[in-house]
Parts: C-alpha cells; sequence; structure tokens
C-alpha cells in the first residue's frame, strides 16, 4: 500500500520538529497509543491498542530512523506485531519545509507500508475507514497539542486576514497501513522522532 500527504500547521518549522521528535507528545497524539520509549538512538518502541471492526489487538513493535536531516526530514521504519490479529510494516519519508506564503510549516509525508493476519482480512474499505479515522484523529490531537505549547503562534495564525491565513490542507484518503504506521504518524505520522 502507499500513501501521500500534508498538512499545514500554524507552529514554526522547528517547533514542528521538536514535537514531531518528543515521545510524549507522540503518545499523546497517537490514538490507542500508551509506548512510545527511545531504546536507542533514533530507535523507538512503540505500543497501541487498535480495533477494526471485530478485531482488536494490541499492537508492539518498534520505529527506526534515518537519514535524519534536523529540522528537515527523516526516514521512519516501523515493525509492529499484534499477535494473531496480525501485523504491520513500511517506510515513511517525513518532510517539514517553511509555506509558500505566510506563517507556519508544511508537513508532508510519502509512504509504503504493508500489512497482514486477521486485521488485513476484515476488508479494505473498513479497514481505510478506521485508518482514516484514526489519522484525523492525530492530527487534531497534534493541534491541540501545538495550540497548548505555542498559544500564540495560534493567536497570529488567527489574526491574519483569510487571503493571508494559510488555507487548511484538503483531506486525502490513508490507506489501511496509516491505523499502524502513524504510530508511524503519520502520521504519520505522523513520530513520529529524531533529535
Amino acid at each position: 500500500m502507499e500513501m501521500q500527504g500534508s498538512r499545514r500547521l500554524a507552529v514554526t518549522q522547528q517547533q514542528a520538529w521538536e514535537a514531531l521528535n518528543d515521545p510524549q507528545v507522540l503518545k499523546t497524539c497517537i490514538p490507542g497509543c500508551d509506548k512510545v520509549e527511545p531504546t536507542a538512538e533514533n530507535q523507538y518502541a512503540i505500543g497501541m491498542a487498535v480495533k477494526v471492526g471485530p478485531v482488536a489487538a494490541r499492537f508492539a513493535g518498534k520505529i527506526m530512523l534515518a537519514d535524519v536531516l534536523p529540522p528537515n526530514s527523516y526516514t521512519i521504519a516501523f515493525e509492529g506485531q499484534g499477535g494473531a490479529a496480525g501485523f504491520g510494516k513500511g517506510t515513511a519519508k517525513v518532510s517539514l519545509a517553511p509555506p509558500a506564503e505566510g506563517a507556519g510549516c508544511e508537513l508532508t509525508y510519502t509512504a509504503q507500508a504493508q500489512v497482514g493476519g486477521k486485521i488485513a482480512q476484515v476488508g479494505q474499505r473498513l479497514v481505510d475507514g478506521v485508518a482514516r479515522s484514526m489519522a484525523e484523529d492525530f492530527f487534531r490531537r497534534f493541534d491541540e497539542e501545538m495550540q497548548r505549547r505555542y498559544p500564540e503562534a495560534y493567536a497570529a495564525h488567527a489574526a491574519l486576514p483569510p487571503e493571508v491565513a494559510p488555507a487548511p490542507s484538503p483531506r486525502k484518503p490513508i490507506p489501511a497501513w496509516a491505523w499502524i504506521a502513524f504510530a508511524v504518524g503519520i502520521l504519520l505520522a505522523l513520530w513520529l522522532l529524531a533529535r
């Protein structure tokens, strides 16, 4: 499976980078996540609970970072096991850049992943729907955490006239693996997690 997307953030590129590399922020923002712990340089152990239709499981896995270029980009490799429920593995390239105009930054990601086991058998539409919901939840929680940490950035963003204020990024469909890989992070995800 492949996925790509972008998200406009009101915070600066450096602020977003620091948050995406903070295990506590990721633990707070990833739905079902109860563990993001450093295990070595650029490596993290992750634990999360996931429910897709009738299949519910606790996944344990690891995230490894490569090609780390602070505060611009990194590549995330993820592996996770959910016992009889299945597995997930994949990679994602996450980038942060200043916007073409206005304040804040643009987060973009391109990812590939595989899922298997019972999770993969419940039906693509159901898995895609859960993945989309989890990704949206991650971004909502991440935005709320950034507002809590940097209220001045959001106050300045709200004060801009509509033609200057960044337009919200359109939502794109997110494939099945994102519910695991967004522990990847989208989110993407998202961790996503380097210094």
